[in-house]
């Protein structure tokens, strides 16, 4: 039987960086814990003033196939998972595939192009469109690449300032992968919700307690919906457990909740009856307030077992490394979440083949989606070629006055005039579109020679030594 999944993965950082705890808490006049212990955040990547949605995912697909030795005829078909479009037409994929085209001798006319918007949760839905795909045999022999490309910004001030972030993820979606095959069964939580709302603007309306609630409701949701279909999970199945991830804080109350659930009837439940009793069944309580405050005082003591600490340090810690260093990237989060995990594997020299894993991804308005991986051999040759510690180790740290500067660049809102902060080497630069507003300086290149530039049709760079 065939499988399909992913072969391979790819990540591509924002070229800067704000420290939250030592930068952004003092200016706001707060405890440096609030960000690295509460949101569980060190840093926030951004992008310089020469780097977008379209940029960060071109580079991200051209490092991913040059280490695979792809060529444009090897892609069948390029999906876009984004919540920073700024063309409500044309898809941002089509704006990837023209800076692929401008150093690659073949095109990708052949492809099928196609952006996918549901707020966070859209990129799985393009890996599960180019799993239906390839499923269905329409591939001919071709490969996907998914690609989940964001700029998380809030407005300045907000509650969600500090949870903002920017970078891409692509994914080579094929049959018989070497990283991780995906399973058919999948369950789903979804309903209409006003969460997280960006109707025509580009800072998000956000109720970010609701956002909460809703996120945990969708995934017990999603859960429910795939044992129905799949089995009855035990935490024993999962090597890990990858969350979409806003911020690590938001993935330690959804790892609490799934823990619950999977341990209920089972000897982990029995094992901890003595030190903090049985979970309280609904069939016991005449009031559901009352049921709900029981089940809240369980979790409450449940978290600090030992047993729950351990399974968690073991099972949902290693899938957040990345996270703290690069905060949200909306599409991508869930998707750095799975490339950590697999990432401390091979740095501990974990034998991880056959292993499960379950991912949960989630998009605000609202819908989760669950479903399990297996990982397959090649797994770590294949993680072990991402660079994305020195990526993040070479991105410049701005100070206050920098980050306001570079929120400025990318607020389509305003017209700045600010010099890049880091060097473009080794990476594709796209020159400002018609349509954009901000006015840059790009290598040297004058502001005033930079608008006349906004005339040509998406004019850009040659690749840089």
């Amino acid at each position: 039987m065939t499988t399909v999944g992913i072969d391979a993965v790819e990540i591509w950082a924002g070229k800067t960086k704000l420290d939250l705890p030592g930068t952004f808490a003092p200016e706001k006049d707060e405890e440096p814990d609030k960000y690295r212990k509460g949101l569980g955040l060190v840093n926030s990547s951004f992008p310089d003033v020469y780097e977008d949605i379209v940029t960060m995912g071109a580079n991200a697909a051209k490092r991913l196939m040059d280490r695979e030795g792809l060529t444009p005829d090897d892609i069948g078909r390029i999906d876009v998972a984004t919540e920073s479009a700024f063309d409500n037409s044309k898809p941002v994929s089509t704006y990837i595939a023209g800076c692929l085209e401008d150093v690659y001798d073949d095109d990708f006319h052949h492809a099928n192009k196609g952006e996918r918007k549901f707020a966070c949760i859209s990129g799985t839905q393009s890996i599960d469109d180019a799993y239906n795909w390839i499923k269905a045999g329409r591939n001919r022999g071709r490969s996907a690449l998914v690609i989940a490309t964001d700029t998380a910004l809030y407005a300045r001030g907000s509650s969600g300032e500090a949870t903002q972030g920017a970078g891409a993820v692509a994914m080579l979606i094929t049959e018989d992968p070497s990283l991780v095959e995906l399973s058919t069964e999948q369950g789903y939580g979804s309903a209409d919700e006003t969460d997280f709302l960006k109707p025509n603007q580009q800072f998000p309306s956000v109720d970010g307690k609701r956002s909460m609630q809703v996120y945990l409701a969708r995934m017990r949701e999603a859960v429910e919906d795939f044992e129905s279909v799949a089995w009855d999970m035990h935490p024993d199945d999962f090597a890990y457990i990858p969350f979409h991830t806003p911020f690590p804080g938001m993935v330690r109350k959804a790892g609490l909740l799934g823990y619950r659930h999977m341990i209920r009837d089972t000897e982990i439940e029995d094992g901890l009856a003595d030190e903090i009793g049985r979970q309280p069944r609904e069939s016991e309580f005449e009031d559901w307030d009352a049921y709900e405050d029981a089940i809240q005082e369980y979790m409450d003591e449940l978290k600090r077992t030992d047993t729950y600490q351990s399974w968690y340090a073991d099972t949902i810690e290693p899938t957040l490394s990345i996270a703290r260093e690069v905060g949200n990237w909306y599409t991508g989060s869930v998707h750095v979440a799975r490339a950590s995990a697999l990432k401390t594997a091979a740095e501990q020299d974990r034998d991880l083949a056959g292993k499960k894993l379950l991912v949960g991804s989630y998009g605000s308005g609202a819908q989760a989606e669950i479903h399990a991986e297996t990982v397959v051999d090649g797994w770590r040759e294949e993680i072990e070629n991402l660079n994305i510690d020195e990526q993040l180790d070479q991105r410049y740290d701005l100070d206050f006055e920098e980050y306001e500067q570079i929120h400025d660049v990318h607020n389509h809102d305003m017209t700045v005039d600010v010099e890049e902060f880091t060097t473009p080497r080794g990476v594709r630069v796209r020159r400002p579109r018609p349509d954009e507003r901000a006015t840059v300086r790009v290598r040297g290149v004058t502001p005033v020679a930079a608008r006349d530039q906004r005339a040509a049709t998406a004019a850009r760079t040659k690749p840089m030594p």
